[in-house]
């Protein structure tokens, strides 16, 4: 009976063994060839979970995710956005549609500094409706599309840059088409308006000449009037003149 039970004992032991002698394994060479092979999973693995993984926004958008139109049929009308680069880096934007022929953006493009925003004005021509009829609800198959590039600073903007370096370029949001009842006021008309009218009144600022700001400041308080500095150096001038010609 002591020998059965051996036997018994044995057998047990030598089930539960091979589970043993492997865990055993992987902790004397954890830091070996199995640790490296763990190290190189689990390598493969965040990577393939970073592919998953969204891009990291450098743009903030504003509305988010539609671009507000007021519906006029047989009209062009205008939507806003403002974009605002949040990143710490120099960020290119490109604007995309899927109606090149019936909208374009103002500007189009461009690079926003860290912390920069402008507001970009969307133009696009609304269809009449089938059966001459009234259609809030008609679905635009027009989409808009927001790209985005980390630059360095100095860099000029050409559209191009997102072709040359598509690997690096995130599409930020793709905006669709609302249209808003023009004819009713609403908080989301109100706040177009307000966008519309900021982007009109920088397109004008744009245009102006800078402002005089005055005599110049130079050092601790000395201030220099440039036409008094050219006058006395014109008497000066004349006063060497004359005692040369003497």
């Amino acid at each position: 009976m002591a020998v059965a039970d051996r036997h018994r004992s044995d057998g047990k032991m030598w089930k539960l063994f091979p589970f043993w002698q492997s865990g055993a394994a992987t902790s004397i060479h954890q830091n070996g060839v199995a640790g490296s092979a763990a190290s190189r999973s689990t390598a493969s693995v965040s990577s393939v979970a970073r592919s998953f993984l969204p891009a990291r926004r450098r743009l903030r958008l504003d509305p988010s995710n539609n671009l507000y139109f007021p519906y006029e049929p047989g009209k062009q009308v205008r939507s806003a956005v403002r974009i605002k680069n949040t990143s710490k880096s120099h960020v290119a934007f490109k604007f995309q549609t899927t109606a090149p022929k019936s909208c374009y953006m103002r500007p189009p493009g461009g690079i926003l500094e860290p912390g920069e925003s402008i507001i970009a004005t969307v133009f696009k021509f609304v269809e009449q409706p089938e059966n001459n009829e009234k259609s809030m609800d008609q679905k635009s198959k027009v989409k808009f599309k927001i790209m985005s590039l980390k630059v360095k600073e100095g860099s000029d903007y050409v559209p191009e840059m997102f072709d040359e370096q598509k690997d690096q370029a995130t599409v930020e949001r793709i905006l669709r088409v609302v249209f808003l009842d023009a004819e009713h006021t609403s908080p989301a008309m109100e706040k177009l308006k307000r966008q519309l009218a900021e982007a009109d009144a920088a397109v004008e600022a744009r245009k102006k000449p800078p402002v005089d700001t005055g005599p110049k400041v130079v050092g601790e308080g000395l201030v220099i009037d440039e036409w008094k500095e050219r006058r006395e150096k014109y008497l000066a001038k004349q006063q060497v003149e004359a005692v040369d010609s003497s």
